[in-house]
């Protein structure tokens, strides 16, 4: 039973004050001056006052609230370095056992620090989770926070209330581990193709090792180099930027005997290849409609260098005029196709003929180049058909199809083969889904026979129009006519120009983008993401290995014809090895180095000074003989009291309770309050009388 006194007054304040303040003032002045009678009159007084002030007893039914304590529990992947998480383990199901004990304490039990798809930090923020774990709980009610982790907590706040529950970290791991690692100081995002880029790294120990280390470089998953590092030093490294697009650059160091883990040997940065401007060769034959149509787009592109010629005086051509009187620009020949033809990433004969411009020793220089690993584009005319076609010249040896010598002047649709569906230039063309194709029909086509490589397009009576090759190192495209021009100026609806021709000259160029096969995968937070590129109709399943070694298959579906996707949710940070038939990628899932790796060593130092700050302690769960673990007693405590002790730890339990019921008994009501009443003033009344 819980008693309480309450008033709960018949008339209002100022009634009350108007009632009671006169007659006080009488009881006081004849108190003062002595009068007979004054006391008596006084206890009127107060008898009135007590029946307007109406005195209630209350009886109160309370039950009494639980106090809150959270049991975080640091599920981060360093908490799977040696035994630690058999540890954890077993120091949460000892303090669940012991606090099951106390019913005035409510457990939660609270899991952190586990990256997942939704959160992608790595760090370990075990406060932010305890707040969560508070956030509907009043500061009254708190009893306390226990932790579980290894020490390597990230979000350690500034200041710590000191009047708040107290706080209890137990550390799992040992106190003189050993441990090695790598990180990078500076690392560049991009870099330029083919040029080196400067980055610096350090090796740093958590001992007093010394001396020269080896570290292997690595890039894509090759090997580069093998370099010399002195321990604790920032250490200068020098790489060849290989591939346009993204690089993984590895730095791996060996591990250590007696080493707590080799996760955080081995650094990674992320590097961006770009390529310097490409440099393209546009030679076009004559004048003609489209020639500004190849012109304008390869200008377009800022990460094109072209430089254009146009043939408007052919050497048989003999008119008189002198010389001098030319305003034209000579045909640099040799400087182009001798001295410089290595220069170019790709050269397009734009409804080219042989007419002696070119000495015929220089389309052998050309067939070479392509040979080497050029590009070469011939955008066909009519001429292509004729006597002087490129094809009657020592370049037909790099060239995909011979001319029968037939021009087909007829109007018809571009449209893609079935290996044009799937192939990345033509792949998800702008129109090509309906049929007929949703852009403007061409009107000449040249036909060829016996193409070699791949017919991606089909032009009038299914006779190839687009056909892809390669010839050893290199590329050749042949695209067979000149009307592409229509699609340019709008015609019957215009067509995908731009994204055709740029995907042709891309392509020609080793874009890595636009290869036929091609494996990729990226990291999405916590889930990796493959996609595979080919011409084939079932790629299988591909083989991830996860960093810890761990090898599982992912069925690759269907996305886009040509290409397949597959995903898997993960719960390790790394750097993944995918597999799909001859091919193979690297793929790192979450931050790169991220801080969860950077130092792994466990620790009481870090969480020491909030611990502290809220009366709470710092300790390592230690072994016992029997082999499980020494957990501290838990015992409650008041609020301000000690909470903490050599062998315990102490959390605080609440006054607050919830009301239930309760029980009025007034005091000055009913008989007994008149009758009380009615003695004080008839006293007065008897003693004014005499």
């Amino acid at each position: 039973m819980n008693w309480s006194l309450s008033f709960e007054p018949l008339v209002t304040w100022g009634w009350m004050a108007a009632i009671l303040l006169p007659v006080a003032v009488l009881a006081i002045v004849g108190l003062a001056l002595r009068q007979r009678g004054a006391l008596l009159r006084l206890a009127a007084f107060a008898a009135l006052a007590i029946a307007l002030l109406n005195p209630v007893l209350l009886d109160e039914e309370r039950d009494p609230l639980q106090s809150v304590v959270a049991l975080v529990v640091d599920r981060s992947q360093s908490q799977d370095i040696g035994d630690r998480a058999e540890t954890t383990e077993a120091a949460v199901e000892t303090l669940q056992a012991r606090l099951a004990r106390f019913p005035q304490f409510d457990v939660r039990v609270v899991e952190a620090g586990r990256a997942s798809a939704a959160d992608d930090r790595t760090q370990t923020r075990l406060f932010g989770a305890l707040d969560n774990a508070f956030r509907d709980v009043p500061p009254s009610r708190v009893a306390g926070a226990i932790m579980i982790t290894d020490g390597q907590v990230h979000d350690v706040p500034a200041q710590v209330d000191e009047s708040g529950a107290p706080l209890h970290v137990l550390v799992t791991g040992e106190e003189d581990e050993f441990d090695r690692r790598i990180r990078f100081e500076r690392a560049p995002r991009f870099g330029i193709v083919g040029r080196p880029v400067d980055l610096t790294y350090r090796v740093v120990t958590t001992g007093d090792e010394e001396g020269l280390i080896d570290v292997r470089v690595l890039v894509n998953g090759e090997i580069v180099s093998v370099e010399q590092a002195i321990i604790g030093q920032e250490m200068p490294l020098e790489l060849i930027v290989p591939n346009a697009g993204k690089n993984i650059v590895e730095l791996v160091i060996d591990t250590a005997p007696g080493e707590l883990t080799d996760t955080n040997n081995r650094a990674i940065a992320m590097l961006d290849g770009i390529r310097e401007n490409l440099r393209v060769l546009l030679v076009s034959g004559e004048p003609h409609a489209g020639e500004r149509t190849w012109r304008n787009l390869l200008k377009s592109d800022t990460s094109v260098d072209l430089i254009h010629f146009t043939i408007l005086r052919p050497p048989e051509k003999q008119d008189g005029t002198p010389i001098n009187e030319l305003s034209l620009i000579a045909f640099p020949t040799r400087e182009l196709f001798v001295e410089r033809i290595n220069d170019f990433d790709l050269i397009i004969f734009d409804r080219y003929q042989h007419r002696d411009v070119l000495p015929i020793l220089y389309y052998d220089y050309i067939a070479e180049y392509v040979e080497n690993g050029g590009a070469l584009l011939i955008a066909a005319g009519p001429e292509y058909a004729g006597n002087q076609s490129i094809a009657r010249t020592p370049l037909m040896s790099a060239l995909p199809a011979m001319p029968t010598g037939t021009v087909v002047e007829q109007g018809f649709y571009p449209r893609l083969t079935d290996i044009g569906q799937r192939h990345p230039v033509t792949r998800g063309l702008e129109g090509s889904a309906a049929e007929p194709p949703q852009w403007s029909r061409w009107f000449r086509q040249i036909d060829i026979q016996s193409p070699e490589g791949e017919v991606v397009m089909n032009g009038a009576g299914d006779r190839p129009l687009l056909v892809l090759n390669r010839r050893g190192e290199g590329r050749v495209g042949m695209l067979l006519s000149d009307q592409g021009w229509l699609w340019a100026r709008g015609f019957e609806g215009g067509g995908p120009h731009v994204s055709l021709y740029r995907r042709m000259a891309h392509w020609l160029m080793k874009e890595p983008e636009l290869e036929e096969e091609r494996l990729t995968a990226s990291g999405r937070g916590m889930t990796l993401d493959i996609t595979r590129q080919t011409m084939s109709d079932d790629p299988g399943p591909a083989t991830v290995v996860s960093p810890s070694g761990q090898s599982i298959d992912v069925t690759l579906e269907p996305s886009t014809p040509g290409q397949f996707t597959g995903s898997v949710e993960t719960d390790e940070i790394g750097l993944y090895q995918i597999g799909n038939g001859d091919l193979t990628t690297l793929a790192h899932v979450g931050p790169v180095n991220a801080p969860e790796f950077q130092d792994t060593v466990s620790t009481t130092e870090v969480l020491r000074p909030a611990a502290e700050a809220s009366g709470g302690s710092v300790r390592r769960l230690a072994a016992t003989l029997a082999g499980g673990v020494s957990v501290p007693n838990v015992v409650p405590v008041r609020a301000g009291g000690e909470a903490s002790g050599r062998d315990w730890i102490g959390l605080r339990t609440t006054n607050d309770s919830v009301l239930r019921s309760v029980s009025r008994v007034p005091l000055f009501a009913g008989f007994f309050g008149l009758a009380l009443l009615l003695m004080a003033l008839g006293a007065m009344w008897y003693r004014e009388g005499r």
